[in-house]
């Protein structure tokens, strides 16, 4: 035993051993101090990787997500560099629109991707790695990887092309089919790619990407377990016991199709049920949700939380809300999911029945999905659920579960560290 035990240590040691002094470019438009989102994901991988000895530049726009403006601290500036965690980072200017367009989010695109092509990397890197949805990125990393000669890899979080097709942003099916030709040749010149989900694989299969060409690297629970007292924390929030809360965590755009729960609020107030909806976070869209829902007392609107709060308010709730769109269906994977799971609630998902998020939620077995786009199937769903206290905490206790035998953060990064080599093989 002590021998098999030696052998795999000097494994390990061999393989972390090989990231000592390599220098890695990771171009993420979205980075630390963005606490949601891929943020989280593109932070981590780059301080694990630094962690492993390697020089990590990342290449970042200044943060905006998921207010959409630039945080005061960066405001004002058109490049900037600063180093974190050992994590050398350069950030450049991009354009932030007031208003979710087609032609907007190009000009957002575009804006990031000029001011970065501009300027050089501060050293020659042996290996590149780009992170989708930003289409920036995935065009930047094979620029660099041309300019380098060296190879190059892509990390799947949304799919561009999918995105603009599905999203609703205005304007998005006409430019769908462009965005698309040009992830999928950042994708086909790349040497090894990563998604979050397998979900996504059959959508890129489609670009004559073969499968033993990608890895599978999910995104971890990037957060704490709660550890506040759940009772005294529904208190504070002013949430009784004898009304069901239901609460949807994270951004409120155009992709969480959140006029459907405003909707089913209404409902629920209609039916007399109690049943109060929570909307926590915020958007583009926010400002039009809640005026949507201007005379409902059955649904409220919150500020994001903050991060030492945020699972414990989770926990506090009765149900976690995932709602998309009715057109999305294999554009993303929602990153709240792995929060939800590691809050130990039940998860109901009013999204597509054929999509990668209740394909997710399925595999994990700690929610149900109801059709989406339908509010009064919604709050039955969310009915059925208040009205079986068993059901209710064995869907529960199955979300911490998966997380810790699927989604912790150790065996994701050795997916993403595994994922690395890969592409430099």
């Amino acid at each position: 035993m002590i021998e098999t035990e030696t052998l795999q240590q000097q494994s390990a040691d061999e393989f972390n051993g090989w990231f000592k002094d390599r220098s890695i470019a990771i171009f993420g438009l979205n980075y630390w101090p963005e606490e949601t989102g891929n943020a989280p994901y593109t932070t981590g991988l780059a301080e694990h990787l630094a962690d492993l000895g390697s020089n990590v530049m990342v290449i970042s726009g200044f943060p905006y997500y998921p207010q959409w403006k630039v945080e005061a601290p960066y405001a004002g500036r058109f490049r900037q560099k600063e180093t974190q965690n050992g994590v050398t980072i350069i950030r450049h200017k991009q354009y932030i629109p007031s208003q979710q367009t087609a032609m907007r989010r190009a000009g957002f695109e575009f804006s990031f991707l000029a001011n970065a092509a501009l300027n050089r990397l501060p050293r020659r890197p042996d290996l590149v790695i780009g992170i989708l949805p930003a289409l920036a990125d995935g065009v930047l990393a094979m620029l660099a990887a041309r300019r380098y000669r060296v190879p190059y890899g892509m990390l799947i979080q949304d799919l561009v092309g999918q995105s603009a097709a599905q999203s609703g942003i205005a304007g998005g099916g006409r430019v769908a089919k462009t965005t698309a030709n040009i992830e999928a040749a950042s994708l086909r010149r790349a040497k090894r790619i990563a998604v979050v989900s397998d979900g996504f694989i059959p959508v890129i299969s489609q670009f004559g990407i073969r499968e033993d060409r990608v890895d599978l690297v999910p995104n971890w629970c990037h957060i704490d377990p709660p550890v506040n007292d759940r009772e005294q924390r529904r208190r504070q929030l002013g949430w009784t016991n004898d009304t069901c809360i239901v609460l949807h965590a994270g951004n409120m755009g155009l992709k969480q199709g959140l006029e459907n729960v405003v909707d089913a609020a209404r409902v629920a107030q209609e039916r007399g049920l109690p049943i109060q909806f929570v909307l926590m976070g915020n958007g583009n869209q926010r400002t039009l949700l809640e005026e949507r829902a201007r005379g409902l007392a059955t649904i409220t609107f919150k500020d994001p939380a903050p991060r030492e709060d945020f699972t414990s308010i989770l926990a506090a709730a009765d149900v976690l809300l995932v709602n998309e769109r009715e057109s999305v269906v294999d554009m993303s994977l929602p990153s709240k999911l792995t929060s939800y799971y590691i809050a130990g609630r039940p998860i109901i998902g009013a999204v597509s029945p054929n999509g990668v998020t209740s394909r997710e939620i399925a595999r994990s077995g700690a929610g149900i999905v109801v059709p989406h786009g339908d509010p009064a199937a919604l709050v039955t769903g969310v009915a059925n659920l208040w009205a079986s206290t068993e059901r209710r905490e064995e869907l529960a206790a199955r979300g911490p579960i998966y997380a810790y035998e699927h989604l912790s953060k150790s065996a994701c990064l050795n997916r993403a560290s595994a994922f690395v080599r890969h592409i430099a093989a």
